[in-house]
């Protein structure tokens, strides 16, 4: 699991030690993701399933894609799909992934890329491997988060931002024994790229075996971890945890969490997506890829997306074809 790393861990910014005043959030569950296949046919878990809306706020929907070592020919996307009303972000931690839209975004993300789309008020959206490694497979690894926008957001314009790994903000745990890559939002006053209309912020730690990591979090925001590989134990209460596992936190000031003392080989370290916002409170009405705050705003997105008003598909070049 590259993604983004460094030599020396302990030449980054570190994160200072929250004070011994600062409230441990407890532990409120500790669910794990059934596992299922998204688009064309590639394996997910849903970190989210189980888990009560109001303690996922602002967040909808997150999936854990492979991790999967594809053959040759075997590398699979998902077609075409309209969204509306809220925003996706997706994370790669290890393999290649091309997509585009209906308002002209796209471009191709790889190890430790992000690309975050406002779907805001509807278009539609392709995600796919190029055919380069279709043709050779290789190794598919990455995550997708859904962040709800409140309801007068919901209609804005779409947008996208493309996050190179080499962005991300990089930052240890006081002593060395975590890396913290902040994709978005900020943890102890650093900053990630990632521009939210949403107030969150998604961290990816790893943390080497027997190390653990006090993270000082803001206390009106959620806060969730998902382990992507690795075991350890979360919360003051040391409760375990493994691969494929969310733990959702009580309120108070510092989310706590330990890497087992051994790993297994192919997953030396525990590795995690660390999550937060500040809840919306809204009613959410969600089907397929529409999250509307009303069933009647689910059915008027149905029906515009059946007419033809968020996009449509761009046409592809036809080889022999001079392009206008």
């Amino acid at each position: 699991m590259p993604a983004v790393t460094v030599d020396n861990i302990l030449t980054l910014p570190r994160v200072a030690e929250p004070d011994v005043t600062a409230a441990s959030r407890p532990v409120l569950s500790v669910t794990t993701a059934p596992q299922g296949y998204e688009g064309e046919g590639f394996p997910v878990r849903r970190a989210f399933a189980g888990v009560d809306v109001a303690t996922l706020d602002p967040f909808i929907h997150m999936d854990q894609m492979g991790e999967v070592e594809y053959a040759a020919g075997e590398p699979k996307g998902t077609p075409w799909h309209p969204h509306r009303g809220f925003e996706t972000v997706t994370y790669m931690i290890d393999g290649i992934m091309e997509h585009q839209d209906s308002h002209g975004g796209g471009g191709v993300i790889s190890d430790g890329d992000t690309q975050w789309m406002t779907a805001g008020s509807g278009l539609l959206h392709i995600e796919a491997p190029p055919e380069e490694v279709v043709m050779k497979g290789g190794l598919f690894h990455g995550m997708q988060l859904w962040v709800n926008l409140p309801s007068h957001l919901k209609m804005s314009a779409p947008r996208y931002q493309d996050i190179r790994g080499g962005e991300v903000a990089l930052l240890s745990s006081p002593d060395g024994g975590a890396l913290l890559r902040v994709i978005a939002g900020s943890v102890d006053g650093h900053d990630g790229p990632g521009v939210t209309h949403t107030p969150i912020s998604v961290v990816h730690a790893t943390i080497a075996p027997g190390a653990q990591l006090r993270l000082p979090w803001r206390p009106d925001f959620n806060a969730l971890v998902y382990v992507l590989s690795g075991s350890g134990t979360v919360g003051a209460q040391r409760r375990p945890i493994t691969m494929g596992q969310l733990a959702a936190y009580g309120p108070g000031d510092v989310i706590e969490l330990a890497a087992g003392e051994s790993q297994e080989s192919r997953s030396p370290s525990l590795d995690v997506i660390v999550l937060g916002g500040a809840p919306i409170r809204e009613p959410v009405a969600a089907y397929g890829p529409f999250v509307m705050n009303t069933r009647a705003e689910l059915m008027q997105a149905f029906e515009d997306f059946q007419a033809g008003k968020l996009g449509t598909i761009p046409s592809e070049p036809h080889p022999g074809h001079d392009v206008l």
